[in-house]
C-alpha cells in the first residue's frame, strides 16, 4: 500500500517536470554510455531518470547554476547502476550537490570513514553516509569510456556500498551470491593492480588502491565505462559486478 501512495504521489509530480523525452534525448547524447541502452531498456532509463529527480534534489554549490540539461544527465548517469535494481536501493539520502568545479572541504572535517582532516582535501566528489553526494560538473562532463572514469558511478557505488556496514567494500549482495567468492575475487584484483601498479603499467586507476571501498568504486567505474576492458584485464571482478549490477555491459 505504501509503496502504491509512493507511486501514485511520483507520478503526479513527473507530470509536472518542465523536461520531456526530446531534452532528455540531447542531454544523454553527449555520453556515449546511454547509447547501450535501447527500446524498453532505454524507456525505462529516461523514466528512472525522472523519478531520480523527483525522489532527489539537485542543489548548487557556491553559486553553479544547474540547467535542465545538467540535471538530467547527472540524474541518468546516478540511475545507470540501480538500473535493475531499482531506485528504492538509494533511499534514506535526499541531496546532490553540484560544484562548478573540485572543491575544498573545511579545515577540520570528519570524513565518511571518520577520519578528521587538519587541511582542507581537493575533491572532485564525495559521498556521505545517509547525508548528501557531492559532485564536480567539470569532472562529470570528463567521463570517459577510455579512460574508464566517472565520477557520478563513483559516487553513487560509494552510496550503494554503505548500505551493508558502510564503505568497506562489500555492499548487500543479492541472494546466491556467494559473500566468501566476492571477497576472493576483489582481493585478488587488488593484488593484481598492485603489481601493476609497481610495474608503471596500472590497468585501473591506481586510486582504487586506496581503501576496499574506494577499490569497488573505482572497478564499478570501469565496469560501466569501459566494460570490454574490465571484462578483457579481470574478468572474474566482471562477472561479480554482473551479478550484483545485473548488467552485463559488455554484450
Amino acid at each position: 500500500m505504501l509503496k502504491q501512495a509512493r507511486r501514485w504521489f511520483e507520478d503526479r509530480k513527473l507530470a509536472r517536470l518542465p523536461v520531456d523525452r526530446d531534452q532528455w534525448e540531447e542531454a544523454v547524447a553527449r555520453w556515449p554510455v546511454a547509447t547501450r541502452y535501447e527500446g524498453a531498456q532505454r524507456d525505462r532509463l529516461f523514466d528512472m531518470a525522472l523519478r531520480f529527480l523527483v525522489r532527489k534534489e539537485l542543489a548548487s554549490g557556491g553559486g553553479f547554476q544547474l540547467d535542465d540539461g545538467m540535471s538530467l544527465l547527472i540524474a541518468t548517469m546516478a540511475v545507470v547502476p540501480v538500473l535493475e535494481l531499482g531506485l528504492d536501493w538509494y533511499d534514506g539520502w535526499y541531496t546532490v550537490i553540484v560544484y562548478e568545479d573540485t572543491f575544498v572541504t573545511p579545515e577540520g572535517e570528519m570524513d565518511e570513514f571518520g577520519v578528521v582532516h587538519e587541511e582542507g582535501r581537493v575533491l572532485a566528489g564525495e559521498a556521505w553516509l545517509q547525508g548528501p553526494v557531492i559532485l564536480s560538473w567539470g569532472d562529470i562532463r570528463a567521463a570517459s569510456a577510455e579512460e574508464g572514469y566517472n565520477v557520478v558511478i563513483h559516487e553513487l557505488a560509494h552510496k550503494l556500498d554503505m548500505l551493508a556496514e558502510g564503505a568497506n567494500g562489500a555492499p548487500p549482495l543479492h541472494p546466491g551470491m556467494d559473500g566468501d567468492r566476492w571477497h576472493q575475487v576483489f582481493t585478488h584484483a587488488w593484488q593484481a593492480l598492485e603489481r601493476a601498479e609497481q610495474a608503471g603499467e596500472p590497468f585501473l586507476d591506481p586510486y582504487a588502491l586506496e581503501d576496499p571501498a574506494e577499490f569497488f568504486a573505482v572497478a564499478s567505474e570501469s565496469f560501466f565505462e569501459s566494460p570490454g576492458h574490465l571484462r578483457r584485464v579481470l574478468p572474474d571482478l566482471y562477472e561479480q559486478l554482473a551479478l550484483f549490477y545485473r548488467q552485463r555491459p559488455a554484450g
